[in-house]
């Protein structure tokens, strides 16, 4: 059987080619009755057309491709992201091409090469480095780019985690269960979501009338073994409970308790940012604030294929947490 082509879905739809083809290319500026985009949308899907992505590129000079860099491949924040991203961007005809940078990379030119030579037509970016490293990087590529969960200056396009709401959610859950001395395993020092998280922490703790002691604070990063580092530090310091900056810092800390022969929960609670099957499968299983970071994804895309296409989107306010998951790994503070 024939492969259907432009010309059949615009004549099944009724209309001339170059409306078909602005349609399902999903150009921002159309002057095309609603009816008519759903008459073409269907016809399409029904044929099950699929768009010569090559021959389209020669025509204008567009690969139909979108980049995404993450600093963690092995991070289900990221997997999560990189997901909903890829949904938006099948959706409007594009690719997506995952690349990898490892956070404090010394390699030049890493998102310039991938953006140079038509490879992708723009930039989903999820980095940890300086501000600086990263926007001398991005003003090089001369690509459209959408940030995920960090701002930059000079930058208008990102789709960011309401972090600081996110903690203040997981401080208050503990403080119900009347703890305390509540230890922060911190994010990258510097950092856009280290510093709202590290804020909401403090504004939750003077909400409840707990005084901010530093001593409670280490610095865990993004990584397991960061998190297992920042718990050997606080350890002796006798924290009843825990606020880890990530999931995969809280799994590391986890590790560290059960060393060194204390109960989670029954003598340390551990409640960690972002949500995942990993959280699960930890014992105990950990109790989480959930956070939308595939709908962060698939918006970041929407918004890239806008700015690909010519538009001017508008800018998403911070995406709040979806909720609280309570499992085993919280519970009451331990008597004095």
């Amino acid at each position: 059987m024939a492969r259907p082509t432009l010309a059949d879905v615009a004549r099944l739809a009724g209309v001339d080619v170059s409306t078909a083809s602005r349609v399902l290319r999903g150009e921002a500026a159309q002057r095309i009755r609603d009816d008519t985009r759903e008459r073409i949308l269907q016809v399409a899907r029904e044929l099950d057309y699929r768009a010569n992505a090559f021959a389209r590129g020669l025509r204008t000079a567009r690969s139909s491709t979108l980049g995404i860099v993450v600093p963690q491949l092995d991070n289900p924040v990221f997997a999560a992201a990189i997901e909903g991203a890829e949904a938006a961007a099948a959706e409007h005809g594009f690719s997506l091409l995952i690349a990898h940078r490892a956070p404090g990379a010394r390699e030049a030119g890493a998102y310039r090469r991938l953006s140079e030579g038509n490879r992708v037509d723009g930039l989903l970016v999820a980095s940890l480095d300086d501000d600086d490293v990263l926007l001398g990087e991005l003003e090089a590529t001369r690509t459209n780019y959408v940030l995920l969960n960090r701002t930059l200056a000079g930058s208008r396009y990102s789709v960011v985690l309401d972090s600081r709401a996110a903690t203040r959610i997981a401080l208050d859950h503990l403080v119900a269960f009347g703890h305390r001395r509540i230890a922060h395993l911190a994010g990258r020092p510097g950092g856009f979501n280290a510093g709202e998280r590290l804020a909401g922490y403090r504004e939750g703790l003077a909400a409840h009338g707990i005084a901010f002691d530093p001593q409670l604070v280490a610095v865990a990063g993004y990584t397991a073994e960061g998190g297992a580092a920042a718990m050997r530090e606080l350890i002796d310091r006798r924290p009843t409970a825990v606020l880890a900056a990530t999931l995969v810092s809280a799994a590391g800390a986890m590790a560290v308790l059960h060393e060194a022969g204390l109960r989670i929960p029954q003598d340390v609670s551990v409640i960690g940012l972002h949500d995942a099957a990993v959280a699960t499968m930890l014992y105990p299983a950990l109790t989480t604030v959930r956070m939308p970071t595939g709908r962060m994804g698939r918006l970041a895309a929407e918004i890239l294929v806008g700015l690909v296409g010519g538009g001017t989107p508008e800018p998403v306010a911070p995406l709040a947490p979806e909720q609280l998951v309570v499992r085993a790994s919280t519970g009451p503070a331990p008597a004095a």
